[in-house]
């Protein structure tokens, strides 16, 4: 019997509630999904998941399930530096984390919906999913576009200390500061927003193909309202997460974040979330991992393209195609298959050549920003744990 049907019968007022909420009588017999997001109006990477929570919505509905919105937003990495904002980022995830929890546990859900997009609540929504391990999808939320010449935020630093210097007019700088953030999303570069939406895919917790999916675009909307499809299969198929990330997940997951030369935050989210399964992640394993795979990916702040154009290029799968002797195929995923399953569904389907041809209107080649594995930005990826008299328990560099 279904969690929700369970709690039904032993508490029983829940019925009347779920009516005062607005819900049908003969909603209260189905399966009960939670679309759980960080929208708020925070920043531009959870400002526009309302409309991705309501195509979630719709696909519950759709396949007979009873959805139902649940909303913990998040801070803005970006808007906190500088001043005592910071000190609260990291405690956010934890709170996020919890307060998801609590969400799922104190009330009679079978299966989630999980959407965001940013540094800490991706983070969070993986370490909330592993807790609970309830049939789960996680929906990154995308990236916003790069503005004019191809400007991201990570720029405004440099732009500003050129203005502090005389060497660019008030007006230039304001017109960076006004046009680095055309849109919402995740800000347009491999920072840790970016990673995390990619370890997400990498650990099979997404479905394949949809980190940094461009925020504004219809794809998105569509990926979000089949993932609230996918979770009353994911009820059925009975795969909860504790089964989909498991340490060789992790180490696909690792793999990937050295080809991508991913955020050194990265070592501070990965073993968190692997913590919550019982699963040890070390340092080590970075520094081991990181010193085999090439680093491949050619995007800012490391390369020279925006973010955005990371799908474009085939995103998480065509980074996966060229690792593909290392990675760990035989893992499940949240689609019901195995990572290789996945890979070659996606060669038999038109999603390459669909997001090629976003790169031919740009007048940029694949290679130009996904390299070839014969012919890496460098041999080894961009993380190194040192040890030594100066960190003795390690440092990462």
């Amino acid at each position: 019997m279904l969690k929700s049907q369970e709690l039904r019968n032993k508490a029983p007022e829940i019925d009347s509630l779920r009516l005062g909420a607005g819900w049908k009588l003969e909603d209260l017999k189905k399966p009960q999904i939670i679309v759980e997001s960080s929208f708020g109006h925070s920043h531009p990477g959870s400002a526009h998941l309302d409309t991705l929570v309501e195509e979630a919505y719709k696909g519950v509905y759709e396949k007979g399930g009873k959805p139902a919105k649940f909303f913990v937003t998040d801070i803005c990495d970006g808007e906190a530096q500088g001043h005592d904002g910071i000190n609260y980022s990291l405690v956010s995830r934890e709170i996020m984390a919890d307060m998801i929890e609590i969400h799922v546990e104190a009330t009679p859900y079978d299966a989630g919906v999980f959407i965001t997009s940013c540094d800490k609540s991706v983070p969070a929504h993986l370490m909330a999913i592993a807790r609970l391990n309830m049939p789960a999808v996680f929906v990154p939320g995308g990236i916003m576009n790069a503005g004019p010449d191809m400007l991201t935020l990570e720029q405004i630093g440099t732009y500003s200390a050129q203005f502090e210097r005389g060497e660019i007019t008030e007006e230039k700088f304001k017109y960076y500061k006004h046009n680095a953030c055309p849109s919402c999303g995740a800000c347009s570069f491999m920072g840790t927003a970016s990673t995390m939406q990619i370890m997400a895919e990498a650990l099979g917790m997404a479905m394949p193909g949809t980190a940094l999916v461009p925020a504004t675009s219809q794809e998105l909307k569509s990926i979000a309202r089949l993932a609230g499809e996918h979770a009353l299969k994911l009820i059925e198929m009975n795969i909860k997460p504790a089964q989909i990330m498991t340490i060789k997940a992790f180490e696909n997951a690792i793999m990937v974040h050295a080809a991508i030369a991913g955020s050194s935050n990265t070592l501070l989210h990965l073993p968190a979330i692997a913590h919550e399964l019982g699963i040890e992640i070390e340092p080590e394993l970075f520094d081991e991992i990181h010193r085999k795979i090439p680093y491949l990916l050619n995007i800012r702040p490391s390369g020279y393209y925006p973010g955005s154009y990371f799908w474009y290029a085939g995103g998480v799968p065509a980074i996966m195609e060229e690792i593909k002797e290392y990675l760990n195929l035989d893992v499940l995923t949240v689609t019901g298959k195995t990572l290789g399953e996945n890979l070659e569904d996606l060669k038999k389907s038109s999603f390459y050549e669909k997001c090629n041809e976003y790169l031919k209107v740009l007048e940029v080649k694949k290679e130009d920003i996904i390299r070839k594995k014969e012919n890496p930005i460098q041999p080894q990826g961009a993380i190194a744990i040192l040890k030594g008299n100066l960190a003795p328990e390690g440092a990462v560099v």
